[in-house]
Protein backbone atom coordinates (compact mmCIF):
# COMPACT_ATOMS: atom_id res chain seq x y z
CA UNK A 1 0.00 0.00 0.00
CA UNK A 2 1.45 3.40 -1.00
CA UNK A 3 2.09 6.27 1.41
CA UNK A 4 -0.35 8.36 -0.63
CA UNK A 5 -3.13 5.80 -0.14
CA UNK A 6 -2.55 5.69 3.61
CA UNK A 7 -2.53 9.46 3.91
CA UNK A 8 -5.77 9.63 1.99
CA UNK A 9 -7.41 7.01 4.20
CA UNK A 10 -6.49 8.82 7.38
CA UNK A 11 -7.59 12.16 5.95
CA UNK A 12 -11.08 10.73 5.46
CA UNK A 13 -11.08 9.51 9.07
CA UNK A 14 -11.64 13.13 10.13
CA UNK A 15 -13.43 14.59 7.08
CA UNK A 16 -16.47 13.90 4.93
CA UNK A 17 -15.28 15.76 1.86
CA UNK A 18 -11.86 16.83 0.54
CA UNK A 19 -11.72 19.60 -2.06
CA UNK A 20 -9.04 21.48 -3.95
CA UNK A 21 -10.03 24.87 -5.34
CA UNK A 22 -7.98 26.81 -7.88
CA UNK A 23 -7.02 30.49 -7.91
CA UNK A 24 -10.51 31.39 -9.15
CA UNK A 25 -12.06 29.36 -6.34
CA UNK A 26 -13.39 26.71 -8.71
CA UNK A 27 -13.41 23.10 -7.53
CA UNK A 28 -10.58 21.37 -9.36
CA UNK A 29 -10.62 18.13 -7.37
CA UNK A 30 -13.23 16.56 -5.12
CA UNK A 31 -13.00 13.38 -3.05
CA UNK A 32 -15.53 11.92 -0.63
CA UNK A 33 -19.30 11.85 -0.33
CA UNK A 34 -21.41 14.63 -1.77
CA UNK A 35 -23.52 16.76 0.58
CA UNK A 36 -26.71 15.10 -0.67
CA UNK A 37 -27.92 12.77 -3.42
CA UNK A 38 -29.13 15.86 -5.30
CA UNK A 39 -25.58 17.21 -5.63
CA UNK A 40 -23.11 14.42 -6.27
CA UNK A 41 -19.39 14.66 -6.94
CA UNK A 42 -19.44 15.08 -10.75
CA UNK A 43 -21.77 18.10 -10.47
CA UNK A 44 -19.39 19.82 -8.03
CA UNK A 45 -16.33 19.57 -10.28
CA UNK A 46 -15.63 22.87 -12.03
CA UNK A 47 -18.13 24.92 -10.02
CA UNK A 48 -17.15 27.82 -7.78
CA UNK A 49 -17.27 26.77 -4.14
CA UNK A 50 -18.94 30.07 -3.24
CA UNK A 51 -21.90 29.14 -5.47
CA UNK A 52 -22.57 26.07 -3.30
CA UNK A 53 -22.96 28.12 -0.12
CA UNK A 54 -25.56 30.41 1.36
CA UNK A 55 -24.76 34.15 0.90
CA UNK A 56 -23.53 34.60 4.50
CA UNK A 57 -21.35 31.51 4.26
CA UNK A 58 -19.93 32.64 0.90
CA UNK A 59 -18.93 35.97 2.46
CA UNK A 60 -17.25 34.22 5.40
CA UNK A 61 -15.38 31.91 3.03
CA UNK A 62 -14.26 34.81 0.82
CA UNK A 63 -12.85 36.69 3.84
CA UNK A 64 -10.98 33.61 5.03
CA UNK A 65 -9.54 32.89 1.58
CA UNK A 66 -8.41 36.50 1.24
CA UNK A 67 -6.40 36.23 4.47
CA UNK A 68 -4.87 32.83 3.60
CA UNK A 69 -1.17 32.75 2.68
CA UNK A 70 1.04 29.94 1.34
CA UNK A 71 1.88 27.50 4.12
CA UNK A 72 -0.93 28.70 6.40
CA UNK A 73 -4.09 27.03 7.70
CA UNK A 74 -7.35 28.75 8.57
CA UNK A 75 -9.30 28.32 11.76
CA UNK A 76 -12.38 26.09 11.25
CA UNK A 77 -15.34 28.13 9.96
CA UNK A 78 -19.01 27.21 10.17
CA UNK A 79 -20.82 27.28 6.80
CA UNK A 80 -24.14 26.25 5.31
CA UNK A 81 -23.73 24.25 2.09
CA UNK A 82 -26.63 24.20 -0.38
CA UNK A 83 -27.36 20.92 -2.11
CA UNK A 84 -29.93 21.71 -4.77
CA UNK A 85 -33.74 21.59 -4.58
CA UNK A 86 -33.70 23.91 -1.53
CA UNK A 87 -31.75 21.39 0.60
CA UNK A 88 -28.77 22.43 2.72
CA UNK A 89 -26.37 21.12 5.35
CA UNK A 90 -24.41 22.74 8.15
CA UNK A 91 -20.69 22.04 7.88
CA UNK A 92 -17.33 23.05 9.30
CA UNK A 93 -14.51 23.68 6.81
CA UNK A 94 -10.74 24.14 7.29
CA UNK A 95 -8.53 25.59 4.57
CA UNK A 96 -4.82 25.00 3.94
CA UNK A 97 -2.60 26.48 1.21
CA UNK A 98 0.37 24.25 0.42
CA UNK A 99 3.26 26.41 -0.82
CA UNK A 100 3.89 24.03 -3.73
CA UNK A 101 0.25 24.26 -4.88
CA UNK A 102 -0.44 27.97 -4.28
CA UNK A 103 -2.71 29.68 -5.19
CA UNK A 104 -4.72 26.44 -5.06
CA UNK A 105 -6.30 25.78 -1.64
CA UNK A 106 -6.99 22.42 0.02
CA UNK A 107 -10.29 22.19 1.89
CA UNK A 108 -11.31 19.65 4.54
CA UNK A 109 -15.06 19.64 5.16
CA UNK A 110 -17.02 17.90 7.92
CA UNK A 111 -20.83 17.86 8.01
CA UNK A 112 -22.74 18.91 11.15
CA UNK A 113 -26.20 17.40 11.50
CA UNK A 114 -28.69 16.22 8.86
CA UNK A 115 -29.79 17.97 5.68
CA UNK A 116 -32.59 20.53 6.03
CA UNK A 117 -34.80 22.68 3.83
CA UNK A 118 -33.35 26.05 2.85
CA UNK A 119 -36.34 27.21 0.84
CA UNK A 120 -37.32 30.88 1.26
CA UNK A 121 -38.60 31.56 4.79
CA UNK A 122 -37.43 28.13 5.95
CA UNK A 123 -35.77 28.05 9.39
CA UNK A 124 -32.51 26.12 9.77
CA UNK A 125 -32.56 23.37 12.38
CA UNK A 126 -31.02 23.95 15.78
CA UNK A 127 -27.31 23.35 16.13
CA UNK A 128 -25.19 20.94 18.11
CA UNK A 129 -23.17 22.35 21.02
CA UNK A 130 -20.01 22.11 18.88
CA UNK A 131 -21.57 24.03 16.00
CA UNK A 132 -22.90 26.65 18.44
CA UNK A 133 -19.33 27.36 19.58
CA UNK A 134 -18.20 27.68 15.96
CA UNK A 135 -21.03 30.16 15.38
CA UNK A 136 -20.01 32.08 18.52
CA UNK A 137 -16.48 32.39 17.17
CA UNK A 138 -17.73 33.88 13.91
CA UNK A 139 -19.90 36.39 15.79
CA UNK A 140 -17.27 37.37 18.36
CA UNK A 141 -14.57 37.93 15.74
CA UNK A 142 -16.84 40.14 13.61
CA UNK A 143 -15.10 43.53 13.73
CA UNK A 144 -18.44 45.37 13.66
CA UNK A 145 -19.40 43.90 17.05
CA UNK A 146 -18.23 45.14 20.42
CA UNK A 147 -17.70 43.31 23.75
CA UNK A 148 -21.03 42.79 25.43
CA UNK A 149 -22.96 42.51 22.15
CA UNK A 150 -23.73 38.85 22.81
CA UNK A 151 -25.01 36.78 25.71
CA UNK A 152 -26.01 33.15 26.15
CA UNK A 153 -29.64 32.41 27.00
CA UNK A 154 -30.54 29.00 28.42
CA UNK A 155 -34.07 27.72 27.82
CA UNK A 156 -35.55 24.92 29.93
CA UNK A 157 -38.78 23.24 28.73
CA UNK A 158 -40.21 21.09 31.50
CA UNK A 159 -42.53 18.36 30.23
CA UNK A 160 -41.14 18.22 26.68
CA UNK A 161 -39.39 14.87 27.17
CA UNK A 162 -42.56 13.22 28.42
CA UNK A 163 -44.61 14.72 25.58
CA UNK A 164 -42.15 13.42 23.01
CA UNK A 165 -42.10 9.96 24.62
CA UNK A 166 -45.88 9.64 24.53
CA UNK A 167 -46.27 11.07 21.03
CA UNK A 168 -48.19 14.08 22.33
CA UNK A 169 -45.46 16.31 20.89
CA UNK A 170 -45.14 15.67 17.14
CA UNK A 171 -42.10 16.35 14.99
CA UNK A 172 -43.86 19.33 13.44
CA UNK A 173 -44.68 20.75 16.90
CA UNK A 174 -41.03 20.40 17.94
CA UNK A 175 -39.93 22.07 14.70
CA UNK A 176 -42.18 25.07 15.45
CA UNK A 177 -40.78 25.35 18.99
CA UNK A 178 -37.23 25.24 17.68
CA UNK A 179 -38.08 27.78 14.96
CA UNK A 180 -39.26 30.13 17.73
CA UNK A 181 -35.88 29.75 19.43
CA UNK A 182 -34.00 30.37 16.19
CA UNK A 183 -35.97 33.53 15.52
CA UNK A 184 -34.88 34.85 18.93
CA UNK A 185 -31.20 34.08 18.36
CA UNK A 186 -28.72 36.76 17.38
CA UNK A 187 -28.64 35.88 13.67
CA UNK A 188 -31.65 33.63 13.27
CA UNK A 189 -29.61 30.44 13.30
CA UNK A 190 -27.74 30.30 16.61
CA UNK A 191 -29.89 28.10 18.85
CA UNK A 192 -28.60 24.71 19.99
CA UNK A 193 -30.17 21.67 21.61
CA UNK A 194 -28.21 20.56 24.68
CA UNK A 195 -30.56 17.87 26.01
CA UNK A 196 -34.13 16.81 25.28
CA UNK A 197 -35.59 19.65 27.36
CA UNK A 198 -32.75 22.17 27.43
CA UNK A 199 -31.58 24.55 24.74
CA UNK A 200 -29.12 27.43 24.53
CA UNK A 201 -29.05 30.30 22.10
CA UNK A 202 -26.75 33.22 21.35
CA UNK A 203 -28.71 36.38 22.00
CA UNK A 204 -28.28 40.13 21.59
CA UNK A 205 -28.78 41.50 25.12
CA UNK A 206 -30.00 44.84 23.72
CA UNK A 207 -32.97 43.09 22.10
CA UNK A 208 -35.65 42.64 24.75
CA UNK A 209 -37.88 39.69 23.96
CA UNK A 210 -39.99 37.34 26.05
CA UNK A 211 -38.39 34.13 24.77
CA UNK A 212 -40.08 31.95 27.40
CA UNK A 213 -43.48 33.44 26.61
CA UNK A 214 -43.02 32.96 22.86
CA UNK A 215 -42.02 29.31 23.26
CA UNK A 216 -44.82 28.67 25.74
CA UNK A 217 -47.42 30.14 23.35
CA UNK A 218 -46.00 28.24 20.36
CA UNK A 219 -46.29 24.99 22.30
CA UNK A 220 -49.82 25.83 23.53
CA UNK A 221 -51.02 26.19 19.93
CA UNK A 222 -50.07 22.52 19.45
CA UNK A 223 -51.85 21.51 22.66
CA UNK A 224 -48.64 21.27 24.73
CA UNK A 225 -48.49 22.76 28.21
CA UNK A 226 -44.77 23.21 28.91
CA UNK A 227 -43.08 24.73 31.94
CA UNK A 228 -40.71 27.11 30.11
CA UNK A 229 -38.05 29.17 31.87
CA UNK A 230 -35.05 31.15 30.61
CA UNK A 231 -31.86 32.52 32.13
CA UNK A 232 -29.58 34.94 30.34
CA UNK A 233 -25.84 34.76 31.07
CA UNK A 234 -23.70 37.73 30.09
CA UNK A 235 -20.23 37.06 28.73
CA UNK A 236 -17.10 38.70 30.20
CA UNK A 237 -16.66 42.28 29.00
CA UNK A 238 -13.16 41.58 27.71
CA UNK A 239 -11.62 43.83 25.04
CA UNK A 240 -10.32 40.70 23.29
CA UNK A 241 -13.14 38.73 21.61
CA UNK A 242 -10.90 35.65 21.42
CA UNK A 243 -10.37 35.68 25.19
CA UNK A 244 -14.13 35.79 25.64
CA UNK A 245 -14.63 32.94 23.18
CA UNK A 246 -11.94 30.81 24.80
CA UNK A 247 -13.47 31.25 28.26
CA UNK A 248 -16.98 30.59 26.93
CA UNK A 249 -15.93 27.47 25.02
CA UNK A 250 -14.07 26.04 28.00
CA UNK A 251 -17.04 26.76 30.29
CA UNK A 252 -19.54 25.10 27.93
CA UNK A 253 -17.31 22.04 27.52
CA UNK A 254 -16.95 21.80 31.30
CA UNK A 255 -20.74 21.91 31.74
CA UNK A 256 -21.27 19.15 29.19
CA UNK A 257 -18.53 17.01 30.70
CA UNK A 258 -19.48 17.48 34.35
CA UNK A 259 -23.23 16.97 33.96
CA UNK A 260 -24.03 20.55 34.88
CA UNK A 261 -26.96 20.68 32.49
CA UNK A 262 -29.41 19.86 35.25
CA UNK A 263 -29.10 23.59 35.93
CA UNK A 264 -27.42 24.91 32.79
CA UNK A 265 -27.51 28.59 33.63
CA UNK A 266 -25.98 28.10 37.07
CA UNK A 267 -23.48 25.55 35.75
CA UNK A 268 -22.36 27.83 32.93
CA UNK A 269 -22.09 30.87 35.20
CA UNK A 270 -20.10 28.95 37.82
CA UNK A 271 -17.89 27.34 35.19
CA UNK A 272 -17.19 30.66 33.50
CA UNK A 273 -16.25 32.30 36.80
CA UNK A 274 -14.13 29.30 37.75
CA UNK A 275 -12.37 29.37 34.38
CA UNK A 276 -11.39 33.01 34.81
CA UNK A 277 -10.12 32.37 38.35
CA UNK A 278 -8.17 29.30 37.26
CA UNK A 279 -6.57 31.28 34.45
CA UNK A 280 -5.21 33.85 36.91
CA UNK A 281 -3.99 31.08 39.24
CA UNK A 282 -2.20 29.36 36.38
CA UNK A 283 -0.46 32.58 35.37
CA UNK A 284 0.87 32.89 38.93
CA UNK A 285 2.00 29.23 38.99
CA UNK A 286 4.00 29.73 35.79
CA UNK A 287 5.42 33.06 36.90
CA UNK A 288 6.55 31.65 40.26
CA UNK A 289 7.52 28.21 38.89
CA UNK A 290 5.20 26.49 41.37
CA UNK A 291 5.16 23.15 39.58
CA UNK A 292 7.45 20.12 39.46
CA UNK A 293 8.83 17.93 36.71
CA UNK A 294 8.68 14.15 36.89
CA UNK A 295 10.60 11.95 34.48
CA UNK A 296 9.29 8.82 32.70
CA UNK A 297 11.78 6.52 30.91
CA UNK A 298 11.70 5.72 27.20
CA UNK A 299 13.53 2.45 26.45
CA UNK A 300 15.06 0.81 23.40
CA UNK A 301 12.83 -2.23 22.75
CA UNK A 302 15.73 -4.25 21.34
CA UNK A 303 18.29 -3.67 24.13
CA UNK A 304 16.03 -2.77 27.05
CA UNK A 305 18.24 0.23 27.85
CA UNK A 306 16.85 3.63 28.80
CA UNK A 307 17.35 6.01 25.88
CA UNK A 308 15.89 9.20 27.38
CA UNK A 309 13.17 10.52 29.71
CA UNK A 310 10.04 12.54 29.05
CA UNK A 311 9.77 15.52 31.43
CA UNK A 312 6.15 15.74 32.63
CA UNK A 313 4.68 18.62 34.65
CA UNK A 314 3.07 17.93 38.01
CA UNK A 315 0.94 20.44 39.89
CA UNK A 316 -0.83 20.29 43.26
CA UNK A 317 -2.39 17.03 44.40
CA UNK A 318 -5.85 18.41 43.59
CA UNK A 319 -5.02 19.26 39.97
CA UNK A 320 -4.57 16.70 37.22
CA UNK A 321 -1.80 17.65 34.76
CA UNK A 322 -4.02 16.85 31.79
CA UNK A 323 -6.82 19.13 33.01
CA UNK A 324 -4.52 22.03 33.84
CA UNK A 325 -2.62 21.86 30.56
CA UNK A 326 -5.85 21.50 28.56
CA UNK A 327 -7.14 24.67 30.22
CA UNK A 328 -3.87 26.49 29.48
CA UNK A 329 -4.06 25.50 25.81
CA UNK A 330 -7.72 26.45 25.48
CA UNK A 331 -7.15 29.86 27.08
CA UNK A 332 -3.91 30.60 25.17
CA UNK A 333 -1.72 30.44 28.30
CA UNK A 334 0.51 27.60 27.17
CA UNK A 335 3.43 29.50 25.61
CA UNK A 336 5.00 30.87 28.84
CA UNK A 337 4.37 27.48 30.46
CA UNK A 338 6.25 25.65 27.69
CA UNK A 339 9.24 27.92 28.31
CA UNK A 340 9.01 27.41 32.08
CA UNK A 341 9.11 23.62 31.58
CA UNK A 342 12.13 23.96 29.28
CA UNK A 343 13.93 26.11 31.86
CA UNK A 344 13.33 23.56 34.64
CA UNK A 345 14.43 20.62 32.50
CA UNK A 346 17.61 22.40 31.41
CA UNK A 347 18.35 23.30 35.02
CA UNK A 348 18.14 19.60 35.94
CA UNK A 349 20.50 18.68 33.08
CA UNK A 350 23.05 21.11 34.49
CA UNK A 351 23.13 19.45 37.90
CA UNK A 352 26.25 17.45 38.85
CA UNK A 353 26.13 13.84 37.65
CA UNK A 354 23.50 14.49 34.96
CA UNK A 355 25.92 14.12 32.07
CA UNK A 356 24.25 11.00 30.63
CA UNK A 357 20.65 12.14 31.01
CA UNK A 358 18.57 13.15 28.01
CA UNK A 359 15.13 14.77 28.29
CA UNK A 360 12.14 15.21 26.00
CA UNK A 361 10.08 18.35 26.65
CA UNK A 362 6.65 19.07 25.23
CA UNK A 363 5.99 22.07 23.03
CA UNK A 364 2.50 23.11 22.02
CA UNK A 365 1.68 24.07 18.47
CA UNK A 366 0.91 27.53 19.86
CA UNK A 367 4.54 27.94 20.96
CA UNK A 368 5.71 27.22 17.42
CA UNK A 369 3.46 29.95 16.04
CA UNK A 370 6.13 32.62 16.55
CA UNK A 371 9.88 32.91 17.04
CA UNK A 372 9.81 33.62 20.79
CA UNK A 373 10.02 30.01 21.99
CA UNK A 374 12.89 29.01 19.71
CA UNK A 375 14.85 32.18 20.48
CA UNK A 376 14.35 31.68 24.22
CA UNK A 377 15.36 27.98 24.09
CA UNK A 378 18.51 28.80 22.13
CA UNK A 379 19.34 31.55 24.62
CA UNK A 380 18.82 29.18 27.58
CA UNK A 381 21.34 26.73 26.13
CA UNK A 382 23.84 29.20 24.63
CA UNK A 383 26.21 29.00 27.62
CA UNK A 384 26.39 25.21 27.39
CA UNK A 385 25.76 24.11 23.78
CA UNK A 386 26.40 20.44 24.64
CA UNK A 387 23.08 20.39 26.52
CA UNK A 388 21.31 20.87 23.20
CA UNK A 389 22.36 17.36 22.19
CA UNK A 390 20.55 16.02 25.26
CA UNK A 391 17.18 17.62 24.41
CA UNK A 392 14.28 16.55 22.23
CA UNK A 393 11.15 18.64 21.71
CA UNK A 394 7.84 16.79 21.34
CA UNK A 395 5.37 18.76 19.23
CA UNK A 396 1.84 18.19 20.48
CA UNK A 397 -1.23 18.45 18.25
CA UNK A 398 -3.50 20.01 20.86
CA UNK A 399 -3.11 23.45 19.36
CA UNK A 400 -2.98 22.88 15.62
CA UNK A 401 -0.30 24.73 13.68
CA UNK A 402 -1.76 27.41 11.44
CA UNK A 403 1.46 27.89 9.47
CA UNK A 404 3.28 24.56 9.18
CA UNK A 405 5.96 25.95 6.87
CA UNK A 406 6.95 28.63 9.41
CA UNK A 407 6.82 26.10 12.26
CA UNK A 408 9.13 23.83 10.31
CA UNK A 409 11.64 26.67 9.90
CA UNK A 410 11.66 27.10 13.67
CA UNK A 411 12.04 23.37 14.33
CA UNK A 412 14.83 23.23 11.77
CA UNK A 413 16.66 26.00 13.65
CA UNK A 414 16.58 23.78 16.75
CA UNK A 415 17.67 20.68 14.86
CA UNK A 416 20.62 22.53 13.31
CA UNK A 417 22.13 23.03 16.77
CA UNK A 418 21.53 19.43 17.86
CA UNK A 419 18.09 19.56 19.50
CA UNK A 420 16.00 16.69 18.13
CA UNK A 421 12.30 16.85 17.25
CA UNK A 422 9.41 14.42 17.71
CA UNK A 423 5.73 14.42 16.70
CA UNK A 424 3.82 13.54 19.87
CA UNK A 425 0.58 11.50 20.08
CA UNK A 426 0.69 10.65 16.38
CA UNK A 427 -2.72 9.59 15.10
CA UNK A 428 -4.70 11.40 17.82
CA UNK A 429 -6.09 14.10 15.54
CA UNK A 430 -6.69 15.20 11.98
CA UNK A 431 -3.45 17.20 11.77
CA UNK A 432 -1.08 14.28 12.35
CA UNK A 433 -0.36 13.65 8.69
CA UNK A 434 -0.05 17.36 7.96
CA UNK A 435 2.65 17.43 10.64
CA UNK A 436 4.40 14.39 9.19
CA UNK A 437 4.34 15.91 5.73
CA UNK A 438 5.36 19.43 6.72
CA UNK A 439 7.69 19.08 9.73
CA UNK A 440 11.26 17.84 9.62
CA UNK A 441 11.50 15.56 12.66
CA UNK A 442 13.54 12.62 13.92
CA UNK A 443 10.93 10.59 15.79
CA UNK A 444 7.20 9.84 15.84
CA UNK A 445 5.43 8.89 19.07
CA UNK A 446 2.38 6.69 18.47
CA UNK A 447 -0.68 7.68 20.47
CA UNK A 448 -1.28 5.34 23.40
CA UNK A 449 -4.90 4.70 22.39
CA UNK A 450 -3.59 2.46 19.62
CA UNK A 451 -1.29 0.61 22.04
CA UNK A 452 -3.34 -0.01 25.16
CA UNK A 453 -4.99 -3.42 24.79
CA UNK A 454 -3.23 -4.08 21.47
CA UNK A 455 -2.70 -7.74 22.43
CA UNK A 456 -6.49 -8.23 22.10
CA UNK A 457 -7.20 -5.87 19.20
CA UNK A 458 -6.14 -7.00 15.74
CA UNK A 459 -7.41 -3.75 14.18
CA UNK A 460 -4.98 -1.77 16.35
CA UNK A 461 -2.19 -4.12 15.37
CA UNK A 462 -2.92 -3.58 11.68
CA UNK A 463 -3.11 0.19 12.09
CA UNK A 464 0.14 0.40 14.08
CA UNK A 465 1.87 -1.80 11.48
CA UNK A 466 0.85 0.62 8.73
CA UNK A 467 2.05 3.59 10.79
CA UNK A 468 5.40 1.90 11.41
CA UNK A 469 5.82 1.07 7.72
CA UNK A 470 5.12 4.70 6.87
CA UNK A 471 7.62 6.00 9.45
CA UNK A 472 10.19 3.46 8.32
CA UNK A 473 9.92 4.66 4.73
CA UNK A 474 10.70 8.16 6.03
CA UNK A 475 13.62 6.86 8.14
CA UNK A 476 12.04 7.97 11.43
CA UNK A 477 12.42 6.21 14.77
CA UNK A 478 9.20 5.39 16.63
CA UNK A 479 8.01 5.36 20.23
CA UNK A 480 4.90 3.54 21.44
CA UNK A 481 3.15 5.04 24.47
CA UNK A 482 1.19 3.27 27.22
CA UNK A 483 2.93 -0.10 27.09
CA UNK A 484 1.69 -1.79 30.26
CA UNK A 485 2.20 -5.54 29.74
CA UNK A 486 4.92 -7.87 28.48
CA UNK A 487 2.48 -9.19 25.87
CA UNK A 488 1.87 -5.69 24.51
CA UNK A 489 5.62 -5.00 24.47
CA UNK A 490 6.26 -8.19 22.51
CA UNK A 491 3.61 -7.34 19.90
CA UNK A 492 4.78 -3.74 19.59
CA UNK A 493 8.37 -4.86 19.12
CA UNK A 494 7.28 -7.45 16.55
CA UNK A 495 5.47 -4.78 14.56
CA UNK A 496 8.73 -2.88 14.23
CA UNK A 497 8.42 -0.13 16.84
CA UNK A 498 11.89 0.89 18.00
CA UNK A 499 11.21 2.39 21.46
CA UNK A 500 8.61 2.08 24.20
CA UNK A 501 7.19 4.11 27.08
CA UNK A 502 4.71 3.06 29.73
CA UNK A 503 4.15 1.65 33.20
CA UNK A 504 5.85 -1.62 32.21
CA UNK A 505 9.14 0.29 32.19
CA UNK A 506 8.39 2.80 34.90
CA UNK A 507 6.12 5.62 35.95
CA UNK A 508 7.10 9.27 36.00
CA UNK A 509 9.30 9.88 39.05
CA UNK A 510 10.67 13.06 40.67
CA UNK A 511 14.17 11.86 39.74
CA UNK A 512 15.17 10.02 36.54
CA UNK A 513 15.52 6.28 37.27
CA UNK A 514 18.12 4.72 35.00
CA UNK A 515 17.83 1.39 36.89
CA UNK A 516 14.39 0.12 35.93
CA UNK A 517 12.19 -1.54 38.52
CA UNK A 518 11.13 -4.54 36.40
CA UNK A 519 13.94 -6.56 34.83
CA UNK A 520 13.49 -7.99 31.34
CA UNK A 521 15.52 -10.55 29.46
CA UNK A 522 17.12 -8.07 27.10
CA UNK A 523 17.37 -5.11 29.51
CA UNK A 524 20.70 -3.66 30.62
CA UNK A 525 20.31 -1.89 33.96
CA UNK A 526 21.78 1.52 34.64
CA UNK A 527 22.44 2.36 30.99
CA UNK A 528 21.38 5.46 29.11
CA UNK A 529 21.90 5.05 25.38
CA UNK A 530 22.82 7.60 22.76
CA UNK A 531 20.17 9.02 20.40
CA UNK A 532 21.48 7.14 17.37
Amino acid sequence: MSVKTRLLGLAFASSDLLLEIDGEHRIALVLGSGPSPELGLPQMQGRRLHDLLTPDSALALAATLKALRPGTRSDPIAIVMTCGDAIARHAVVSLFMLPDLAPAVSCSLRYEGPAFSCAPQAVPPVLTATALLARARAILTDESRKPGDMSVTFVDMGGLAAALATGEATDSALARIEASLQSASIDGSSAARLTTERYALLHDPKVKRDIAGDVRETARQDGLMLDVSTTEQALPDDPSPLNTLRAMRFAVESCLKDGGLQSPDAAFSASLASTLRDAETFRAIVRERRFDLHYQPIVDLHTGAVQHFEALARFSKTSTPTGVIHMAEELALIEPFDLAVAAKAIGRLRQPGAGLLKFAINISGASLANDAYVEALLQMTSADPEIRKRLIVEVTETAALADIEAANRRLSALRRVGIRACIDDFGSGSSSYDYLHGLSVDTVKIDGRFVRGIERDERSQTLVKHLIDLCGSLKLTTIAEMIETDAAASIIKGLGVTHGQGWLYGRAEPEPQTVLAQPAAARRKGVVEAWG
